[in-house]
């Protein structure tokens, strides 16, 4: 297994526990527009590392640990750990942009930063399956893709939670666009997944312009 994805799990799992039992740690580390836009930046980074309880930890990673492999496999660590570090912070950069009037506005999670893993392994094994415990057959992996920023929209109309649902759509940008531009040969050999990804992507911001988030 890849030493990189080992240490960023155990990063993330270290600094949710401690943010799990220590309100003011998970205060100075979450997403938040006003302290962001008082200057506390590094909130746009650490959010990434916190998580709103065991489940939210636990699905994230499992997410990572399923698909990273295909991405270290086929471009190496460096570029695992760079994909997922700019998914990241494209995920907090399209939620400053979309919330940036929204002073109150909160979330954490890594899911953004998977979800640009995700994205870039699907578009490198656009054939490749999941087996969920609570599925007993194999679930295509672009349909789980599409199906996680679909229930995020839902997400972000709902508002009744803490998660980072808008940084979903920022980190499948960050996936998908780095894997682009790494293996351009991609618009030419997997043509329809790179036109299928990009469909979420394109209803979120056309209900964003229609006013409808």
């Amino acid at each position: 297994m890849s030493i990189i994805l080992i240490v960023i799990v155990v990063a993330t799992v270290l600094f949710s526990f401690k943010g799990f039992n220590d309100v003011s740690f998970f205060r100075k580390y979450e997403f938040h527009i006003g302290s962001i836009r008082a200057g506390e930046q590094i909130r746009m980074f650490s959010s990434g590392f916190l998580h709103a309880d065991m489940g939210h930890l636990f699905f994230n990673m499992f997410t990572l640990y399923m698909f990273a492999p295909v991405v270290v496999n086929y471009f190496g660590d460096f570029s695992f750990l760079f994909i997922y570090m700019v998914s990241l912070v494209t995920g907090s950069l399209l939620t400053l942009l979309m919330h940036k009037n929204d002073y109150s506005y909160r979330a954490i999670g890594a899911s953004g930063a998977v979800i640009g893993i995700l994205y870039s392994a699907i578009l490198i094994e656009p054939s490749m399956n999941l087996y969920l415990f609570f599925i007993p057959i194999p679930i295509p992996a672009y349909l789980f893709g599409i199906g996680y920023l679909l229930y995020s929209i839902y997400g972000m109309k709902a508002k009744n939670d803490n998660i980072g649902h808008t940084a979903h759509f920022g980190g499948a940008i960050g996936g998908y666009v780095i894997t682009l531009l790494k293996e351009p040969s991609m618009f030419a050999n997997n043509t329809y997944m790179v036109v299928l990804l990009a469909i979420p992507i394109l209803i979120l911001f056309a209900l964003a312009k229609a006013g409808k988030l």
